[in-house]
């Protein structure tokens, strides 16, 4: 390719850093549509003779056909997927192939390519995400009216619901789906027909190009368009973002599953073994996800990095931009399948969840609030009204709706015996009506709403 102007060949170590084959070859796809779209244009426009067009565009389909059959070569010395296809469309057509570079560049011809296959990797994770709601939905439907602690710094606060418990994760997902589709909207310029960086002299028509590869527009500024890599950050950013919500979920099925928790037991699918001890049943698969967030972290950091001090336009280093976002959602895609699976799967111990709910004061806030309505104290004299009375049944060993009226009398006796009638964990739960509140009704609701969303 550098034969007009280097008189000698590069360097061994020169050739395999300057090549980036190994990864890009993922982009086999985009950058067959790419080609194909930018010839249909130039013979369009009459910069490329309809006979020709025709053969190369017949040529890129054998070349794809020839990909998707026996894969893409490692040749080091093609250095990219750009002059690999090049190739390959020579071998096929002869020397026509070579009008096919006309009025671009492979540095609009990559930021296409990159933008179209983020384009495709955002469509995919959208899909996994769906799935993934709905199995958090199914399971929320399932478990609506079953009571669970609620924690605040993993103590037990108020009861919730099992079901509202799932809810906030279908919450979490649905930001997610939104800020990748936000993202999707950004990205979606085409850069093709930018050339290296100033644009060309050929009169191409990249309104057209930019319709045949779905995009709304082509992108307004040459400079720009060969050296943005925002999308792709704005990729990643959202990736992240999603991985965290994946890692929370991922570890609260950890501490589940342990046996202090006893909420969770996972299926045999997503568990593993001990080498050594025989009893064990690990949450590998829950502590996989919650690893793989933090190399996804690191897939955004390694971007960032790439990007902060160059300058206008293109510069040899933005080659690193794939591998970070490649592997990124390939961890993601491993981490919602996982997490969907897991969800599906899981057997939850409602009996265990209800146990502790009960035996952790929960409806403590309940009799506070009863304090308030029923016997008009303000609330904080209710509030330290409460804590003694958690604090006697404490001292008893009992439950606070077991606690004797005479001991509530004891404490403060403008106290009667309806207050019994919300400390039970059931009623207190069914008394959270305020919208996006816990109640059984509520979470049937927000179900039904999520779906309606969803479809």
């Amino acid at each position: 390719m550098w034969g007009g102007r280097f008189a000698e060949g590069p360097a061994a170590v020169m050739r395999e850093i300057n090549a980036s084959i190994p990864f890009d070859k993922r982009m086999w796809r985009q950058d067959i549509a790419g080609s194909k779209a930018h010839v249909a244009m130039l013979a369009q426009q009459g910069i490329v003779a309809a006979d020709d067009a025709a053969a190369i565009d017949a040529g890129l389909d054998r070349v794809a056909a020839h990909y998707a059959e026996q894969g893409v070569a490692e040749d080091l010395a093609l250095e990219d997927i750009h002059m690999q296809t090049e190739a390959r469309l020579a071998e096929a057509i002869g020397p026509v192939a070579g009008r096919l570079h006309t009025a671009r560049s492979r540095n609009d011809q990559v930021a296409t390519d990159f933008r179209l296959w983020v384009r495709d990797a955002i469509d995919q994770t959208l899909t996994a995400l769906a799935a993934f709601q709905r199995a958090l939905l199914a399971r929320a439907e399932q478990h609506a009216g079953d009571v669970m602690p609620g924690f605040t710094h993993l103590q037990s606060a108020q009861p919730v619901t099992l079901g509202h418990h799932l809810m906030a994760y279908v919450e979490m997902a649905t930001r997610d789906v939104s800020r990748f589709r936000d993202a999707r909207g950004r990205m979606n310029q085409c850069p093709l027909g930018s050339a290296a960086l100033a644009g060309t002299g050929f009169p191409v028509d990249r309104h057209a190009t930019a319709a045949a590869l779905g995009f709304d527009a082509p992108t307004r500024n040459s400079l720009d368009a060969v050296s943005d890599r925002d999308f792709a950050l704005d990729y990643l950013t959202a990736a992240v973002q999603c991985s965290l919500h994946l890692s929370r979920l991922a570890e609260e099925f950890v501490l589940w599953a342990s046996q202090p928790f006893g909420f969770v037991a996972l299926s045999d699918q997503w568990s593993t073994g001990s080498s050594i001890m025989p009893q064990k049943r690990n949450p590998d698969a829950a502590e996989l996800v919650r690893g793989h967030a933090g190399r996804i972290m690191g897939c955004m950091t390694s971007l960032m990095v790439t990007m902060k001090g160059l300058p206008l336009a293109y510069s040899k280093d933005m080659q690193d931009d794939k591998p970070p976002v490649f592997e990124c959602h390939d961890l993601l895609g491993l981490s919602l399948a996982a997490m969907t699976g897991m969800v599906e799967s899981a057997t939850f111990r409602t009996d265990r969840m209800r146990a502790l709910a009960e035996s952790g004061f929960a409806t403590a806030t309940d009799f506070a609030d009863w304090l308030v309505r029923e016997a008009g104290l303000p609330f904080r004299e209710a509030h330290h009204v409460t804590g003694r009375a958690v604090k006697r049944a404490e001292e008893l060993g009992v439950r606070l709706d077991q606690l004797p009226f005479a001991e509530f009398q004891a404490i403060d006796p403008r106290v009667n015996e309806g207050l019994y009638d919300v400390l039970s964990v059931d009623a207190s739960v069914a008394s959270r009506t305020s919208f996006g509140g816990t109640s059984p009704a509520n979470v049937r609701a927000a179900i039904a709403a999520a779906r309606e969303t969803l479809a």
